[in-house]
Formats: C-alpha cells, structure tokens, sequence
C-alpha cells in the first residue's frame, strides 16, 4: 500500500514538473535560459566539426598529395604527346608547302621532267658540300643531272647508285658554272667556296653590273640547262688594276634546309672539254 502510494506521489510530482516548464516556456520565461543553452550546444557542434575536418584532412593529405602526383604525371606525358603531334604536324605542312611549291615550278617549266627526291643524307666534311637523296639508277637517275628547287638551282648528281644518289652542290669549292646576267649579256663563272660563299669571276671590266642583278645559269658548257634561277649580286669588286670584276652572289635557295628537291631527268650533259682548244705552251 506505502510502494504504490509513493509512485503515485512520485508520477504526481513529476507531472507538475512538466507542467511547470511547460507553462515557464509558454509563458517566455525560459528564452534566456534556452538560448544560452542553444549557444552553448552550438559553439560544442562547432568545435567538434572543426577538429574533426582538420583530423580528416590530416588522414587524407597522403592520399591526396600521391593522387595529386599521379595526376601531375599523367597530364605531363600528355603535354609530351601533344608537343610531338604539333612537331609532326608543323614538318608535315612544310613539306606539304614545298611539295606544292615544287608542283608549282615543274607546272610552269613543262619543258623539262621532274623526279621528285628528299634529302636523307648531308657529308660531314666542313670542306665538300654535297647532300644525300633517296632515288637512284632504279629510277632513271644519272651522273650529270641538274638538280633544283622551286627557288632554283642547288646542284647536279655526282654519283650514282641503285637507290640513291650524291648531289654536289654550287657551293662547293669544285663547282664552277657558266652563268649569266638575266637583264643584260653579261657572262661569268660561279664558284662555290670551303665556306659556301658563291663568287663570279671573269666578269668583263667595261661590263657594267649592279648589286640586285639575277643570276642564272647560260647554258655554255653543257653542264646546266639555261636559264636557272641562281641568285642575285650583293657585292661588287673592281680595281682598275685587274683584268676582271668580281662579285659575291646570294643564292635563292637556303641549302641549309633543303628537304625535298627535284631531278630534271630530260637534260643530258654534254662534255665539250675535248673540243676545247688547248692553249700554246
């Protein structure tokens, strides 16, 4: 009978707590109270989130730097492959500029027939200039044939074999070529040099001559066909004293990036060197 009085008091008691709070929270006494509270809660939560995002941060960094790595790596070998696709498509629209350069020349000079050849091979000698092409006896080349550009003249086959063929250039200190002036009659010889300098020499003293002037080839001595464009006069020497003139020619063709050239495969050099008079002893 006292056990079940005492829970009755004690469910009594309660009740009237809750009731008490409840009419306090109605009544707007408890907002100081639980807006502190609230605060307080609040500024735990905070505090809490902040330590535990720093301990997260902290157990990922490694990960996060090794993927960051990863990444970085793979983004570089990228750029790497996208580099070495640029410079293969940059050496491919040159060559396609020179070939429709090429196609251009040999369309406007029908006269002669073209093999068209790229250069695989420089000689290492300081001393000789010659170049290395891919087509040989197998295709009709022969020793004595011109060689050139859509610029112009660059050289003749020297030497031949089944699938290539040395081209010596008119820079090098052997060639000599009987040229002209392409405005006036003026007729001279063009000599290569070790430096790979072109010069003309015999030009006659009373012949008159200015810088700017085009060189090409006359056709004397049956080595050339005529009219090849070579370059033009940039220097002129003449002393009273000498017998001729001479002059320093700037070729048209950049020999240092030759890459494709054309073989006029029609012309067949004539030696004339045997009829040639011999000068008296």
């Amino acid at each position: 009978m006292r056990d079940s009085f005492s829970r009755s008091l004690q469910t009594t008691i309660l009740f009237l707590l809750v009731g008490g709070i409840l009419a306090l929270a109605l009544g707007g006494y408890l907002s100081p109270a639980s807006s502190r509270v609230s605060g307080s809660l609040v500024s735990l939560q905070s505090w809490f989130s902040t330590r535990y995002v720093a301990l997260q941060e902290f157990f990922n960094a490694p990960r996060d730097i090794t993927s960051l790595r990863q990444r970085n790596a793979e983004l570089e070998a990228e750029v790497s492959r996208l580099q070495t696709q640029v410079i293969s498509l940059q050496a491919r629209a040159a060559d396609a500029d020179t070939l429709a350069a090429l196609v251009d020349f040999s369309t406007s000079n029908p006269e002669s027939s073209y093999r068209a050849a790229s250069v695989i091979g420089r000689d290492p000698s300081p001393f000789l200039h010659y170049v290395i092409i891919d087509v040989g006896s197998n295709d009709g080349i022969q020793r004595g044939m011109p060689v050139v550009t859509a610029q112009g003249l660059i050289g003749r086959v020297d030497a031949v074999i089944a699938d290539a063929a040395r081209v010596q250039l008119i820079t090098d200190p052997a060639s000599a070529i009987n040229i002209r002036l392409q405005t006036s009659t003026v007729e001279a010889i063009l000599t290569g040099s070790v430096t790979g300098d072109l010069s003309l020499d015999l030009i006659p003293q009373g012949a008159s001559i200015e810088e700017g002037d085009i060189v090409v080839t006359s056709g004397l001595g049956g080595g050339y066909p005529a009219d090849l464009i070579i370059g033009q006069i940039v220097n002129i020497r003449q002393r009273d004293a000498d017998l001729f003139q001479q002059a320093s020619v700037q070729p048209v063709v950049d020999f240092a990036r030759l890459s494709i050239v054309l073989v006029i495969t029609n012309f067949r050099p004539v030696n004339i060197e045997p009829l040639i008079p011999i000068p008296a002893p």
